[in-house]
C-alpha cells in the first residue's frame, strides 16, 4: 500500500511537471536494461570519435598545408584550380603508403600533365593498384574514392572536387546508418526525467542537422561558401547527441530515484 501511494504521488507530480506517465522512464528499467544501454551508448560514443578522427585524416591537408581547415572541405567537395584531391592526398596522408617515395613524383607529374588515360595504364595504375586499392576500392570501404579504375582515379586527379555520383552514393550511405544510430540513441533518451518540449526538441535537432549536413555536400559543389554549412551542421549533430548520451548516462545511474518526492 505505502509503495502504491508513493508510486500515485510520483505520477501526481510528473503530471504537474508536464511528464506523461504512460511512458517508462530510467527509474523503471531494471539494472540489465540499464547495462545494456550504457554499453550501447558508450560504443556509439567511442565509434563516432574514432569517425571523427577518420574525417580529419581523410580531408586533412588537401590544401597542401598540414591540418584540417575550411579550404579542405572546399577543395573536398567544390574543388580548387591550385589543388587536386589526389594530389593533396599523395603529398599528404597516402604519402606514407607509397612503397616508393619516387612514386609520389610519378604521381604529380602526371596529375600536372592532365592525368590523361594512356600515361595512367602505363604508369599509375600499377602503383595504385599495389598500394592504394587495398582500402580505395567500393567492395572494402564504398565511402573513400575509388582508385581501381581509370574513372574513378580521374574524378581524383582533377580539380573539380566530388563528383555527384560519389556524393549520392556517401549520402545515401550516410543517412541510413546514421538514422538508425540516432533512432536508437533518441529512443534511450525519452527515457529521461525532462519536459516534453524539451525531449521533443533535442531528438529531432541531429536530425535536422544531419539532413542539412548532406544537402551542405551538394551546395558546397556549386558555392564553396556552404562549406561552413558543411561544418557547422557536422558539428551541432554531434554536440547533440553527444548531449543525448551524457543525460541518458547520467540519469540511468546517478540521478536521484525519488526526485520527485
Amino acid at each position: 500500500m505505502g509503495e502504491t501511494n508513493y508510486r500515485s504521488g510520483i505520477d501526481r507530480r510528473s503530471e504537474a511537471y508536464g511528464y506523461n506517465v504512460a511512458y517508462r522512464r530510467f527509474r523503471h528499467i531494471s539494472v540489465s536494461e540499464r547495462i545494456l544501454n550504457t554499453a550501447f551508448l558508450l560504443t556509439i560514443a567511442i565509434g563516432y570519435m574514432v569517425a571523427l578522427a577518420n574525417m580529419y585524416y581523410t580531408h586533412q591537408s588537401r590544401d597542401g598545408i598540414a591540418g584540417l581547415s575550411i579550404d579542405d572541405v572546399i577543395i573536398a567537395y567544390h574543388g580548387s584550380n591550385d589543388q587536386t584531391r589526389l594530389g593533396a592526398a599523395i603529398k599528404g596522408i597516402m604519402e606514407p603508403n607509397l612503397k616508393y617515395k619516387s612514386d609520389k613524383d610519378v604521381i604529380l607529374k602526371w596529375i600536372q600533365n592532365g592525368a590523361k588515360e594512356p600515361e595512367y595504364n602505363d604508369h599509375i595504375a600499377p602503383i595504385l593498384n599495389r598500394d592504394c586499392i587495398i582500402c580505395h576500392a567500393p567492395a572494402i570501404n564504398p565511402s573513400l574514392p575509388d582508385l581501381t579504375h581509370y574513372s574513378g582515379v580521374a574524378e581524383v586527379a582533377h580539380a573539380n572536387g566530388a563528383s555527384l555520383p560519389f556524393l549520392i552514393r556517401i549520402s545515401h550511405i550516410h543517412l541510413f546508418g546514421m538514422a538508425f544510430l540516432l533512432f536508437f540513441i533518441g529512443k534511450t533518451f525519452l527515457l529521461c526525467d525532462l519536459n516534453n518540449i524539451v525531449k521533443r526538441v533535442s531528438i529531432i535537432i541531429p536530425f535536422a542537422a544531419m539532413l542539412l549536413d548532406v544537402l551542405s555536400w551538394f551546395l558546397t559543389k556549386s558555392f564553396p561558401a556552404f562549406a561552413y554549412v558543411v561544418v557547422a551542421s557536422g558539428a551541432l549533430m554531434g554536440i547533440s547527441m553527444g548531449m543525448q548520451i551524457l543525460v541518458s548516462i547520467y540519469q540511468m545511474w546517478f540521478y536521484p530515484r525519488n526526485k520527485f518526492r
